[in-house]
């Protein structure tokens, strides 16, 4: 074999192992990483990646349970890429705006790990969204009811740290109640709150202006329970059959004592409510 031919066939096996070469490596990078082995080994230019067409971006595979609860609930709420200033009120919300006969049900001074996992419960059977305004000591000790409230869709608002007059208090002890609280529901729920509720309902000017500042709507109520007195299941049963209508807030109580009545009341007047073609569920915000 002389010297030209014995090159030549050199040159052949290197060109069919740089092949083999090029398409197995092609075969862990798919076809188009085929393409660009294949041009380098060559001595040829590499073949660029097309750019992505204009038009919807590719429709995303589904995400699994796991990651779906991470999901914000777009249902309810405002998005966090919209940042809105809130109004300076003069005076707390009564009622709340929806379609047809739609009501708010509010369940304050919790949440109490005796009282509030049955509220929960009883609100998870009918599918019905509540709204609980939280003492910020009763929550600190208790996150995973509000990490709960979060996965159920429920609302949580501030009711301030350790349920004060904030008529006698000062603004900077005004503050520091909102703003701690804010900071817990923050950690334990995922979002800050955007409502919250004076304790006893007694605002003034400095609560509506620094909840205003914390990005907080004031809601009061429409109907009381009166449950905190203990008046018996039947008469909690009977203020909210009776005073129920269109945009009503009904006021209970999770915490704060025995609420044992309150509990037994819910179970009876919720699906009450429903056979009568309420819809209960969560306010919307109302922007400036």
């Amino acid at each position: 074999m002389t010297k030209d031919q014995l090159l030549t066939r050199l040159s052949s096996t290197a060109a069919v192992l740089t092949r083999r070469r090029a398409l197995l490596a092609g075969a862990a990078v798919g076809a188009a990483g085929t393409a660009g082995v294949l041009a380098a080994v060559m001595g040829e230019d590499p073949v660029r990646p097309a750019l992505r067409a204009a038009g919807p971006p590719a429709v995303a595979r589904p995400l699994k349970p796991s990651a779906y609860r991470l999901q914000p609930l777009t249902g309810y709420g405002t998005p966090h890429a919209a940042h809105r200033k809130t109004l300076v009120r003069h005076e707390p919300l009564l009622k709340v705006s929806g379609r047809g006969r739609t009501m708010v049900l509010t369940f304050d001074d919790g949440p109490d790990p005796r009282y509030t996992p049955h509220i929960l419960d009883t609100l998870a059977e009918y599918d019905v969204r509540a709204m609980f305004f939280v003492c910020g000591e009763m929550a600190v000790d208790n996150k995973d009811l509000l990490a709960r409230m979060a996965d159920e869709g429920h609302v949580v608002g501030n009711h301030t740290w350790s349920h004060p007059l904030l008529t006698r208090l000062t603004r900077s002890r005004i503050r520091s109640e909102m703003e701690r609280t804010c900071d817990v529901i923050e950690d334990a729920y995922g979002e800050r709150p955007e409502w919250f509720r004076a304790p006893y309902g007694a605002w003034n000017r400095a609560a509506f202006q620094i909840g205003a500042e914390l990005g907080m709507d004031p809601l009061a109520w429409t109907v009381d329970t009166l449950d905190w007195s203990r008046p018996g299941t039947r008469s909690i049963v009977g203020r909210v059959e009776n005073g129920a209508a269109p945009g009503v807030v009904v006021l209970s109580h999770d915490a704060g004592g025995d609420r044992s009545q309150s509990v037994r009341a819910l179970r009876d007047y919720l699906p009450q409510l429903l056979d009568s073609g309420y819809h209960v569920t969560v306010p919307r915000r109302q922007y400036a």
